[in-house]
C-alpha cells in the first residue's frame, strides 16, 4: 500500500488560482479571496474535478443562464 499526499488546486476558466497558507484549510475565506481576483467566483458553483497526479482539483464554474 502507497500513501500519496495530494495537494488541492483551485481552478476558475482554466487558470490555477494561488492558495495562501495561512487560508488553505478555510474554503469560506478561500473562495472570498479568489473573489478578490475574480468577482465572478462569489456566483460560482464549487466542483470537485476529481484528482490529477498528485493534486486534487477543485473548479469554480460560472452560473450560466441565471439572470433576474
Amino acid at each position: 500500500m502507497q500513501i500519496n499526499l495530494l495537494t488541492r488546486t483551485y481552478r476558475y476558466d482554466g487558470i490555477d488560482l494561488p492558495v495562501p497558507p495561512h487560508l488553505a484549510d478555510e474554503p469560506a475565506a478561500l473562495r472570498a479571496y479568489h473573489a478578490t481576483l475574480f468577482p465572478a467566483i462569489l456566483n460560482a458553483e464549487i466542483v470537485d474535478a476529481g484528482v490529477s497526479g498528485t493534486a486534487h482539483l477543485i473548479e469554480y464554474r460560472r452560473a450560466v443562464g441565471t439572470k433576474g
